[in-house]
C-alpha cells in the first residue's frame, strides 16, 4: 500500500467561501519575485539590428553638392531623398526615403526642409533625385 493511496482518488476540494483564482491572478502573485525585471526588454533591444552610416567618397559628395545647388536654383522641386537616420538608443541607425517638395535648403543649419515639415541633415543624405 502506497503512502497516499487513501487520498489519491478523492475529488479536488472547492472552497465555498473563496472564489477560484484566475490563472492570471495566480501568476501575478509571483511577479515580485522576478529576479531580472527588464532583462527581457534589454535582450530585445540588444538583438535589434541597426545599420552603420556609409562613408561617401569624394565623387559622390561632389555630386550631392551639385544636386543640392541645382535644387536650390529650382525653387520648390519635388524630390526623393535617401538619408541616414541615427538610432536614438544605440550606435548605428537606419536608412529612410523621403518624398516631398523642397521648402528650402538652410546651409547655416545644415538642413534640407520639406514642405511637410520633414528636416533632413545635409550630412546624412545618401542620394537625392528630382521627380
Amino acid at each position: 500500500m502506497g503512502k497516499y493511496d487513501d487520498i489519491i482518488n478523492l475529488p479536488h476540494h472547492v472552497s465555498e467561501n473563496h472564489p477560484r483564482m484566475s490563472m492570471q491572478a495566480r501568476a501575478a502573485q509571483f511577479s515580485p519575485f522576478a529576479a531580472l525585471s527588464g532583462h527581457g526588454d534589454a535582450i530585445k533591444e540588444t538583438a535589434r539590428l541597426t545599420d552603420s552610416q556609409r562613408d561617401l567618397d569624394e565623387g559622390v559628395v561632389a555630386d550631392l553638392n551639385r544636386a543640392l545647388e541645382e535644387i536650390g536654383e529650382m525653387g520648390h522641386p519635388k524630390v526623393e531623398i535617401s538619408y541616414f537616420v541615427p538610432d536614438g538608443k544605440k550606435q548605428g541607425g537606419s536608412y529612410a526615403v523621403a518624398n516631398g517638395t523642397v521648402k528650402r535648403i538652410d546651409s547655416a543649419m545644415g538642413m534640407l526642409l520639406l514642405m511637410d515639415g520633414t528636416r533632413i541633415p545635409l550630412e546624412k543624405i545618401l542620394n537625392i533625385e528630382t521627380c
